[in-house]
């Protein structure tokens, strides 16, 4: 059953930001490159807005937060929820008289600086002098108290576009939480940095199968190509709770875009995605986390850099995946507050180096089958724990497909049905 959706007045948003785009930040060459997402990022120019794309804070600013004004809220977000200035989500929310109750932080905590899997205590914001209720530790949902006194609860975090980038999974706990305890949720949206035609890899198994958690909670394929706002439209649509639900739609994004479209500069959403190549090759290379290989973790190239000490470099690097391209490498992982206790901590590794040749004709998850399978052949190969993977992408059938030996083409296109079915079940929730 549909459940009431409102996109924070569309027509007039788009009236209000019309007359101009915030300028591109800087002309650094470094920024430059790091906003172009490697190598190649783009086969065309970019499509959207000449100043760039303007997330769901912009657009909310250039309309003087009039969806929120008068209301009491409590905040989701990190250290990349910021404006192309850098101004914070609540620095913005607040000056534009705005009550900010609370902060809910997610996974790496609110300042973003968190190693993955930690938990995070909840605590008190020494700068705004709020508490941050923390959705990753002992909890991972905003309890009925936490919304108390509540009117809206806003998220404003940046994604990853993969189903086990855990922002996703916090985005329908807080979809829940509010439709719970009767408040509205307001999502300020922003790009998937995976664009929004890539759909890729399994759905989720049924969860007697593989239990849920905040690694595999999201409906569809395991990229999806929504955004956050998408996202939240899909989920309110297949609930049997009314949630009301209002989006702060982007201006200027496109569904074909990749991050050097946009214009934007790359603000790490977690310690270890530190730039949008790294990004698009992340829903593949991630998958090594669940075996006893390293991801590059303690490196200075987190998901780019794939390997072990018994690993076969030169196999992987004759690997051959649309949009990337690899070279062997050795690498030594060091404990870092964002790595404390990478895999083969100050030991040398072989492996591979990948890098982007092109950001929208890449396939993450045929390069993340490709890495389990080659990396199987080894003798000293062993999966983290026995259900690691299964947990991870949610079905138990990747993993049944690599040990029975079957082909990285045949389990890419075992997908290709339900993917099918998705791009069609989505088309309602689309925005853009």
């Amino acid at each position: 059953m549909t459940r009431p959706l409102r996109l924070w007045p569309l027509a007039a948003v788009l009236v209000t930001v019309a007359c101009g785009d915030n300028a591109l930040t800087g002309s650094d060459p470094a920024a430059q490159a790091q906003r172009q997402g490697g190598p190649g990022a783009s086969a065309r120019p970019p499509t959207g807005a000449p100043g760039g794309v303007r997330v769901g804070l912009e657009v909310l600013d250039a309309d003087k937060a009039a969806a929120l004004k008068g209301k009491k809220v409590g905040l989701v977000a990190h250290a990349a929820s910021v404006d192309s200035e850098g101004r914070h989500s609540i620095d913005v929310l607040k000056k534009h008289g705005v009550q900010v109750i609370r902060l809910f932080s997610p996974e790496h905590g609110f300042q973003g600086r968190a190693a993955a899997g930690q938990k995070v205590e909840s605590a008190k914001d020494s700068k705004y002098g709020v508490p941050i209720v923390s959705l990753y530790g002992e909890k991972s949902k905003p309890s009925g108290e936490d919304l108390k006194d509540l009117d809206a609860l806003v998220y404003d975090l940046q994604d990853g576009g993969v189903r086990f980038y855990t922002y996703v999974s916090t985005l329908l706990n807080c979809l829940d939480a509010a439709g719970e305890a009767g408040i509205e949720f307001v999502v300020l949206d922003r790009p998937n940095p995976l664009g929004g035609e890539r759909v890729e890899g399994p759905v989720s198994d049924p969860r007697d199968a593989v239990p849920a958690s905040l690694l595999n909670m999201a409906p569809g394929p395991l990229v999806h190509g929504l955004t956050a706002g998408e996202m939240a439209r899909y989920a309110n649509a297949h609930r049997e709770k009314e949630v009301r639900l209002t989006i702060i739609p982007m201006k200027g994004w496109k569904r074909n875009m990749v991050w050097a479209d946009t214009g934007r500069s790359w603000v790490p959403p977690s310690p270890n995605l530190r730039t949008p190549e790294a990004a698009i090759a992340y829903p593949g290379t991630a998958l090594v986390e669940a075996t006893a290989a390293s991801e590059g973790r303690g490196t200075e190239a987190p998901f780019l850099l794939i390997g072990a000490p018994w690993a076969d470099s030169a196999a992987l690097a004759a690997l051959v995946v649309p949009g990337f391209s690899f070279e062997a490498a050795k690498f030594t992982p060091h404990a870092a507050e964002a790595a404390p206790d990478p895999k083969f901590k100050d030991q040398e590794c072989n492996g591979v180096r990948i890098k982007v040749t092109d950001a929208r004709a890449a396939r993450p998850y045929t390069l993340g089958v490709a890495l389990l399978a080659t990396l199987r052949k080894s003798k000293d190969f062993a999966w983290r724990s026995e259900d690691a993977l299964d947990r991870l992408v949610g079905t138990r059938k990747l993993r049944a497909a690599l040990e029975k030996g079957d082909s990285v083409e045949a389990i890419v296109d075992a997908d290709t049905s339900a993917i099918d079915a998705f791009r069609k079940e989505r088309k309602e929730s689309l925005m853009y």
